[in-house]
């Protein structure tokens, strides 16, 4: 089919990310209208569920008139300034006392940045100064895990653990070392128990640590509930041993909220649904419910002293960004936080998490699905070549990404992270609009499974 004028327009003109660009001059882009509610709506009046909430980010929706009332008026008071200098404005403020009242764990500074990619990579560079500033230059590796996902910098893409963020990137950094993925469907032994499975590579994180000298380590990094490498959720007893281990060798523990935070997994953070207490924490995405762009790293009294001391010694503190604190993206946040408090969007994602996971655990079945996994409103559906033995599909069938197709022709947009099929609908999402994204999905497995075996692609 001819591409529209649009989506030639598109092609001619942009280099998109995470595409494969040897095929959109032939496929052309899905090029996006407008949004209402859950859904969103092509240059062709096409309605889509947007089960993704874009990129794990508009977790509120499209068109909420709240927040489309805060950015006018903020717009129209103070369009822009920034936090350069000891300059100050009164969205950055609120914003910061908000985050400090919601915070997991006791935080003494909020420092702005555009997005999480430059939260994560901000928090690299702190870490480093910390170490540099209590007398401990050598303590600078950081620890991250295979099939993270922390960013595209050249330092966040090197701490991401997947082989496409690397490759002819010329990636990973020096110094950035990576321990086991905790997936157990994917990863443990044969006959071996989630527990033992836990054991074992935790087990290895110690071996690490002390391989590499626990005096040359500065912080491990984590999101909660993997995000990116597959929605991972990692075992009970996990975090907890990683956190006993971290602090018994003076490694800070860095906290990737970027996905998880705001309710996104039933808990205000994902820390605290999956159980550990970090010393410091990236957020962004939801921040501002995606509206505009901002992230936040968020900083205890220890590791701000340290970095009033450093300011003492050199004269400033020599880090920032142009929009870090943007006005327009705080006052947003502001207005975000207070929806979720006082709609109770933490409630409304417990209420709805069981029917989540039930429509998401009637996928096993399916010949295509080899494993599913959840916590709150976020998941995912491994698909398989051999239900029996695990086996992958060869990644160069693109099975994952054929399922993705077949979606948005019934109407849904997920995403296709390798085989894995991400859900993560905004969590405004009704009962029944969930049922049908779940109902969509379904006929979208129906069409790949014919598909694959059409195409002999499970040989």
């Amino acid at each position: 089919m001819p591409l529209t004028n649009v989506q030639a327009r598109d092609v001619e003109a942009l280099l998109h990310p995470y595409t494969p660009l040897h095929r959109l001059a032939e496929t052309g882009p899905l090029v996006l209208d407008h949004g209402k509610g859950v859904c969103v709506y092509d240059t062709q009046g096409r309605e889509y569920i947007e089960g993704m909430s874009g990129l794990w980010c508009a977790g509120l929706g499209f068109g909420d008139e709240e927040l489309i009332e805060a950015a006018k008026e903020q717009l129209s008071r103070l369009p822009y300034y920034h936090l350069f200098g000891g300059k100050g404005m009164e969205p950055a403020i609120e914003l910061a006392e908000k985050l400090k009242e919601i915070a997991p764990m006791p935080v003494s500074k909020v420092f702005y940045t555009s997005s999480g990619s430059e939260a994560n990579d901000t928090q690299v560079k702190l870490a480093w100064y910390y170490n540099n500033a209590r007398g401990k230059p050598q303590k600078k590796k950081i620890i991250s895990r295979i099939k993270a996902y922390h960013g595209v910098t050249l330092m966040t893409a090197s701490l991401t653990g997947l082989p496409a963020n690397h490759r002819d990137f010329d990636l990973p950094l020096a110094g950035v070392l990576h321990t086991d993925c905790p997936q157990h469907y994917r990863f443990a032994e044969p006959g071996e128990s989630e527990a033992e499975f836990v054991a074992r590579i935790t087990a290895s994180l110690e071996a690490l640590i002390a391989r590499e000298g626990a005096d040359t380590i500065a912080a491990f990094i984590a999101e909660p509930v993997m995000g990116a490498g597959g929605v991972i959720v990692p075992p009970a007893g996990y975090y907890e041993r990683v956190q006993e281990i971290l602090a018994a060798n003076d490694i800070l523990f860095i906290d990737d909220e970027v996905i998880n935070g705001f309710g996104r997994t039933g808990n205000w953070w994902g820390c605290q649904t999956m159980g550990f207490t970090p010393d410091t924490l990236s957020c962004a995405k939801q921040l501002t419910a995606a509206y505009a762009p901002l992230g936040a790293v968020l900083i205890p009294d220890a590791v701000y002293d340290a970095f009033v001391e450093q300011s003492r010694k050199i004269g400033t503190f020599g880090h920032g960004f142009t929009y870090g604190g943007h006005p327009l993206g705080c006052a947003i946040g502001v207005k975000a936080i207070d929806i979720y408090q006082k709609r109770d969007i933490v409630g409304r994602v417990r209420a709805l998490a069981p029917q989540f996971a039930a429509r998401l655990a009637r996928l096993d079945d399916h010949p295509l699905v080899g494993n599913t996994r959840a916590k709150g409103l976020v998941g995912g559906v491994e698909l398989v070549a051999d239900k029996a033995t695990r086996r992958a599909f060869d990644p160069g069938k693109g099975v994952g990404a054929a399922c993705a197709r077949a979606c948005e022709a019934h109407g849904l947009i997920l995403r296709a992270l390798g085989d894995t099929i991400a859900i993560c609908p905004p969590m405004i999402i009704a009962a029944e609009e969930l049922d049908a994204l779940f109902d969509r999905l379904e006929r979208a497995l129906d069409d790949t499974e014919a598909l694959v075996v059409r195409d002999t692609l499970r040989d």
